[in-house]
């Protein structure tokens, strides 16, 4: 959201849910860490003095936030081109619920408590902030229950959604043993934006030992929706292939819908 103009950004959300009839599930976050230094100078935005690229990226997502409720805030002009409504005006088109479907990708407890309190789902990824050392879906599970606990003390009175995302293939054929039958990897740590992160393992194995190894994931018990990662650069007919195999031979024992 850093570098987003949270204005432009409403007129474009609320085409594209209109377009799609109310269907958008729109995630958004602070952004990357920056690639090069001062990026923001390259934008013509500048953070708040004292403040880092990240606050800025949560100040915008205030702003948007705001807007989306669809209060007007701005003076007709007493001579348009085409007539206005009465009173102040919104931006326009607006697309009402959409409000209740953006989620924010958090990468520590501190912004889901913050996502939270804003009344907005919530999005984890496959990287957070390490903040005990525990493994990684332990954190993640921690970071789910502090949003929900946050939720619930703003008083919001809509169910909260959330998220995560994993990478998971099935072991059916010797094309997947190939592609992922030495993945069998741990939890990663390491530095990114001067933060000390894990980066959660990838979960590959033959279906009956995935069902297991699965249950054990204390995130993906506590969450409502579970994304997939898949391999874009093998094709879609193989991602195909992939999802597929988790939807018949593992989903299934797992009590996923």
């Amino acid at each position: 959201m850093r570098y987003e103009n949270p204005f432009y950004m409403i007129e474009d959300a609320g085409a594209a849910d209109l377009i799609s009839n109310g269907r958008l599930q729109l995630g958004i976050s602070r952004g990357s860490p920056e690639q090069v230094i001062d990026g923001w100078r390259y934008f013509g935005y500048e953070p708040p003095e004292g403040g880092t690229d990240a606050d800025l990226g949560r100040r915008r997502a205030e702003v948007f936030l705001e807007l989306l409720k669809g209060e007007g805030f701005a003076r007709p002009n007493p001579q348009p081109m085409f007539p206005n409504p009465p009173g102040m005006l919104r931006l326009e088109p607006h697309s009402i619920g959409l409000r209740d479907r953006i989620w924010w990708g958090s990468a520590s407890n501190a912004t889901a408590v913050w996502a939270a309190q804003l009344g907005v789902n919530l999005q984890s990824s496959t990287l957070k902030a390490d903040e005990s050392g525990e493994p990684f879906h332990v954190q993640q599970a921690r970071q789910i229950r502090a949003f929900r606990k946050a939720w619930t003390e703003a008083g919001h009175t809509r169910e909260p959604r959330v998220s995560v995302s994993r990478s998971i293939f099935a072991l059916m054929d010797d094309r997947d043993r190939m592609y992922f039958g030495h993945d069998r990897s741990s939890d990663q740590i390491g530095f990114i934006d001067n933060m000390r992160a894990v980066f959660g393992r990838s979960y590959a194995d033959e279906p009956d030992i995935l069902i297991e190894e699965l249950k054990g994931d204390e995130a993906i018990a506590e969450a409502d929706t579970l994304l997939l990662t898949v391999p874009n650069t093998l094709g879609v007919e193989y991602n195909v292939h992939v999802i597929e195999s988790i939807l018949t031979h593992v989903a299934p024992a797992l009590g996923w819908r």
